[in-house]
């Protein structure tokens, strides 16, 4: 529905909002993305819109990395390359989104979003970002009373952000797949062979202290993970020689989230299935994905969970520990477009200023001294990876009462199916 009256923008709450923020970042209480978080809930507020965001460019295409109101579903969702182009002058620009190209304007029609307005963040002749408004009805005039606004906040996120984040270049596909593939399997071959070594030494120490349910349950976990890493070598030894087929670390077919859920949290190791809790219906609208990858994405989740736990809480390996492992919640749902899965804990949370950094390879939070909590910092960087290679993406924010919340979002299979992922049958 086209409407014929300018909009009413909020002045006062723009330059409360831009005045405090300011005063947080120069007061150092906030920085990089927690203030452009702030600067788009103020962009949101003061022009009435549902819906902002902040993108994130790079040369491999872009990245939402905030996003406030109907929105925030978005956080985490990767940008085509085709519609980022930091090498070419940006322009504000304002209208209906059924004008857009349909991967861009389906979601968000999807979503009751008619209206969008956008603005380039740039640094001397280098656009690093945009900022956008998301508006229910497209409005008349929404340029003279929206795009000003978004020049402020802009200018404002430019102050905050450097091109310095920018998404890194991709190596060529089938390089690409093998580096992430040899990646993956060396993360997951640690597991198994910290565990090994775990129970192992536990038996030789503390064998005439244990009654012989405790010992069957230690070789039975010995048995369980001796297999596990026999089918981690074989998988690497198979990607070590000869081409990779098309489609051969992810593919992507139609499955039953619920069932695969269920299926990977039985997949846990008993250490990490005893901090979880289920929290699942009993149906959900088909996903677009591969369910075998989501085990692997589903329990780094719940391990980085119960990493950095409350203190007090155990990660340690051995089932014979007897510390109370942390509540980890796993939750599922869908919305018109996605399947989601979360996995929530009550540790010790994450500065918003870092949850983007969290997903950079080697990147690693403060542990506090806490030796449990050390890891390379792989984990996150390699479920985003896993995940985007289903046509979907994964966030992390800060969960409200204290600790995290990770999401997984992969496209429902019960409409139009995405497009295929480079180098996939």
């Amino acid at each position: 529905m086209r409407q014929t009256r300018p909009m009413a923008i909020d002045y006062r709450r723009l330059l409360d909002g831009l005045s405090a923020t300011a005063d947080r970042v120069n007061d150092g209480q906030v920085e990089g993305l927690a203030a452009v978080g702030l600067l788009v809930a103020v962009a949101q507020e003061a022009s009435g819109a549902a819906g902002a965001t902040y993108t994130e460019y790079g040369e491999e295409g872009g990245r939402v990395v905030a996003a406030t109101g109907v929105m925030g579903w978005a956080i985490g969702q990767p940008i085509a390359k085709e519609f980022v182009d930091p090498a070419q002058p940006a322009q504000p620009w304002a209208g209906r989104v059924d004008v857009l190209p349909v991967q861009v304007a389906e979601p968000l029609l999807g979503r009751g979003i008619m209206g969008l307005a956008g603005y380039p963040v740039q640094s001397s002749a280098h656009v690093f970002g945009a900022v956008h408004l998301y508006f229910p009805e497209f409005l008349a005039g929404v340029e003279e009373d929206v795009l000003p606004v978004l020049r402020v906040i802009a200018q404002s996120v430019a102050h905050v952000c450097t091109d310095e984040a920018a998404l890194p270049s991709a190596a060529a596909p089938e390089a690409d797949d093998r580096a992430l593939f040899l990646a993956v399997t060396g993360h997951e071959l640690r597991t198994p062979v910290t565990v090994i070594k775990g129970y192992a030494s536990t038996l030789a120490d503390r064998w005439e202290s244990l009654d012989e349910l405790s010992r069957r349950e230690a070789a039975g976990v010995l048995t369980q993970r001796a297999d596990e890493l026999a089918r981690l070598v074989d998988r690497l030894l198979a990607a070590s020689v000869g081409a990779p087929a098309a489609g051969w670390l992810v593919r992507t077919v139609p499955f039953d989230p619920v069932e695969a859920l269920l299926r990977a949290a039985g997949e846990l190791p008993a250490e990490l299935r005893r901090a979880v809790r289920l929290e699942l219906p009993n149906r959900l609208p088909p996903a677009y994905g591969d369910p075998a990858i989501l085990a692997s994405v589903v329990g780094e989740l719940v391990r980085n969970a119960v990493r950095y736990s409350q203190p007090g809480a155990s990660v340690s390996p051995l089932a014979l520990d007897p510390t109370p492992l942390a509540s980890v919640e796993l939750l599922a749902g869908a919305d018109q477009q996605t399947v989601f899965v979360r996995v929530c804990d009550r540790g010790i949370g994450i500065d918003p200023a870092h949850v983007e950094h969290a997903f950079e390879r080697f990147w690693r939070a403060d542990s506090g001294g806490d030796a449990r909590r050390v890891g390379v910092g792989l984990g996150l960087y390699l479920v985003r990876r896993l995940v985007e290679r289903q046509n979907g993406w994964v966030s992390l924010r800060p969960r409200d009462g204290g600790g995290s919340v990770a999401e997984v979002r992969l496209p429902r299979a019960d409409g139009p199916l995405p497009r295929m992922v480079p180098g996939e049958a």
